[in-house]
């Protein structure tokens, strides 16, 4: 543990407490990719395969269930709740997710650091965390108008992995034989998908005008 994986983890803490606050709050989801939501629980729940027979530590244990509970809770939120259904965008959130699963999986059967049910599923993970923003992103474009809550949640999931890259390369630096490529490789292609965001991001809130996006 480092300060910049602590604060990475309590960045993405603080993406899930956002959306969470949005849609128990305010009873709505609008501008929420249903189709990132139910990747992010696909992530969790194939990386995590280790949370009953693993022990590592307390803090390790209480992390794991924390962001498994909560993505799916959003999912049901979406899905279920009588009243933030309502304000999903089906006709907005589009963009074809299945499509990235299989792709994300075969990489994961091919590349990966031991060929084992759970180290596959580990990368699999991984593979898939890289681009299960994409839908968010581009529902993002389509309705260009974004509350701040959803605007907020978007820029601490990049922040949150931005983070854990400074997190690999103090550990590079600091301990022995510290290499892992899948998991660099990954984390950067997942920053670089948040570039553009960033950028309209900062720009919104250095001028002091409302997060829009071009389409």
């Amino acid at each position: 543990m480092n300060i910049f994986r602590l604060a990475g983890d309590m960045t993405h803490l603080a993406s899930v407490l956002v959306l969470l606050l949005k849609i128990h709050t305010i009873k709505s989801c609008a501008g929420v990719s249903l189709k990132t939501q139910e990747l992010y629980a696909l992530v969790f729940a194939t990386r995590y395969l280790d949370l009953f027979t693993d022990y590592i530590s307390f803090y390790n244990t209480l992390m794991k269930l924390i962001f498994l509970g909560s993505s799916f809770s959003i999912v049901w939120y979406i899905k279920q709740h009588k009243i933030v259904r309502r304000s999903y965008d089906k006709d907005q959130d589009t963009f074809r997710h299945y499509f990235l699963v299989l792709p994300c999986l075969l990489l994961a059967l091919v590349i990966n650091e031991k060929f084992t049910v759970k180290e596959v599923m580990w990368t699999f993970s991984l593979y898939l965390e890289a681009v299960a923003i994409l839908p968010q992103l581009v529902l993002l474009q389509r309705t260009r108008n974004i509350d701040n809550l959803t605007g907020q949640y978007v820029f601490l999931l990049g922040a949150y992995r931005s983070l854990y890259i400074l997190n690999w390369i103090y550990r590079y630096f600091t301990e022995p034989h510290y290499v892992h490529w899948i998991t660099w490789i990954s984390g950067l292609v997942q920053t670089l998908l948040y570039a553009d965001f960033f950028y309209y991001y900062f720009q919104s809130w250095k001028n002091n005008v409302k997060l829009e996006l071009p389409a």
